[in-house]
């Protein structure tokens, strides 16, 4: 029983509930659950489900796992999103490459390692922050990747890859056209592989967090000062929390920017950095499950109450308000407490 216990609450019941939720998806989209028929509008939010379940678990890697406050997230995103547009473009163009799986997974890897790079020049001055200061710093960051992004102009010719600053006359096919965006996009995003980064993710967050590196990235958030004493490098282990972030961040911009066929730099703004904090916080601070849970209701939920019309946003924001509330209550994490015993110090539990 004890065996049975301590499986249900590890990483092998994370993994189950996302296996399960794809295969369930996967058999109403063939029709095969009788007298269940997915509409149109639930199908095209498979998607953006899993890009935000992504983009939620990479930032409660920093904020939950690392306790560092992170407002840029969506810099990361928008840096992947077009890096994996313009790669997917060039691909097609250099290559002829016909193979949208192949074509996908180079994109997103792309968009993860451009995202990194940013996580890593952003990371050395931001990480010598804290608390509040970090917070600001990050938001102006993600603010000024957005305003840097309406001002590039990207195009193909042939193999060659142009890149100018306010300078639309580019030789060639423009596939990005700064304030404009990316227009007439290729979109070769698909479910199965939104699914297999979600597992990828999982893979790297939960390994990670259970290593020895994950073990001083904690000790570091619940004593800096303590961690330091026992020899911890602590610039170290916080920037492989943020840049595995970014990374993780920056392929979910791929995935999700090749779902669309119009992308622009609008819509990564402060809001959208707040969107996936929300997830987190509503998930629970640490809690990778959480997350995953948050994320998936909280996207499916505007399309849930489209039929009340302009009242939607307002249910909506009232039933963040009642789950807060709730969830909030000392009677029922004392009951989630004993039902996920594995928890993390600040809140929710590792797996």
């Amino acid at each position: 029983m004890k065996k049975i216990k301590r499986f249900l609450s590890g990483n092998a019941a994370t993994y189950a509930m996302v296996v399960i939720a794809f295969l369930l998806c996967q058999l109403a989209l063939s029709g095969l659950i009788p007298g269940f028929k997915m509409s149109r509008s639930f199908r095209g939010q498979l998607v953006p489900i899993c890009t935000w379940i992504v983009m939620a678990v990479s930032l409660n890697l920093t904020v939950g796992i690392s306790g560092e406050l992170s407002l840029g997230h969506a810099g990361f995103m928008s840096v992947g999103a077009f890096s994996g547009i313009i790669m997917s473009a060039w691909l097609l163009s250099a290559f002829e490459m016909e193979n949208e799986t192949v074509r996908l997974i180079l994109a997103m890897l792309a968009g993860g390692a451009v995202a990194g790079i940013a996580g890593v020049i952003i990371g050395i001055p931001v990480l010598r922050l804290r608390g509040d200061y970090l917070a600001i710093v990050t938001l102006a960051f993600g603010e000024i990747i957005r305003n840097v992004l309406n001002c590039l102009y990207f195009s193909v010719d042939g193999s060659a890859l142009h890149v100018s600053f306010n300078n639309p006359n580019l030789p060639g096919n423009v596939i990005y056209k700064g304030p404009t965006g990316a227009v007439g996009n290729k979109t070769i995003s698909t479910f199965t592989m939104g699914f297999c980064l979600v597992i990828f993710t999982l893979i790297v967050v939960l390994n990670l967090v259970n290593s020895r590196s994950g073990r001083a990235i904690m000790a570091i958030r619940d004593s800096r000062i303590a961690a330091e004493s026992v020899g911890i490098n602590v610039t170290k282990y916080k920037m492989m929390a943020f840049v595995t972030s970014a990374v993780l961040a920056g392929m979910a911009g791929a995935l999700y920017g090749l779902n669309l066929s119009t992308v622009t730099a609008a819509k990564f703004k402060f809001d959208t950095s707040i969107l996936v904090l929300v997830f987190v916080v509503l998930g629970g601070i640490g809690s990778i499950r959480g997350s995953i849970i948050a994320a998936t209701l909280l996207t499916v939920l505007p399309e849930v109450l489209r039929e009340f019309g302009d009242y939607r946003m307002l249910i909506y924001a009232i039933v963040l308000i009642v789950v807060m509330l709730f969830t909030n209550s000392p009677s029922i994490r004392q009951f989630f407490g004993r039902i996920l015993p594995h928890r993390t110090r600040k809140g929710g539990d590792a797996q």
